[in-house]
């Protein structure tokens, strides 16, 4: 549904991206990677708003998040509501909100 293109080589575009784990595949010791996992709720409108300033920040590639899909309703049907409360617009016209994930690994010290 979002489609985002990689910066040129030859931009010379200066980015605030995080430190990455070492490239020689060794884990300097106290520092451990772990994996998270992000979720987006809300509109489609609120969503690319959302990926659009987390990629400005430097913290996530746009094209690493995952299409949108229709938020699942929980068993109760509180679940999504309470994840939303306070968000003007979170849903779409047809009263659905939407999602998208994005797995990140980060270092733990």
């Amino acid at each position: 549904m979002f489609e985002y293109l990689e910066p040129e080589a030859n931009d010379n575009q200066e980015t605030n991206s995080l430190p990455l784990p070492p490239r020689s595949g060794a884990v300097n010791k106290g520092i451990n990677p772990e994996k998270v996992r992000h979720l987006l709720f809300g509109s489609l409108a609120g969503i690319d708003r959302t990926i659009k300033i987390l990629h400005a920040l430097g913290y996530a590639d746009p094209n690493n998040w995952s299409d949108p899909i229709p938020a699942p309703p929980s068993v109760d049907g509180a679940t999504t509501a309470r994840l939303l409360s306070g968000v003007v617009g979170a849903a779409s016209p047809e009263g659905m909100p939407w999602m998208v994930i994005l797995t990140r690994t980060v270092l733990i010290e």
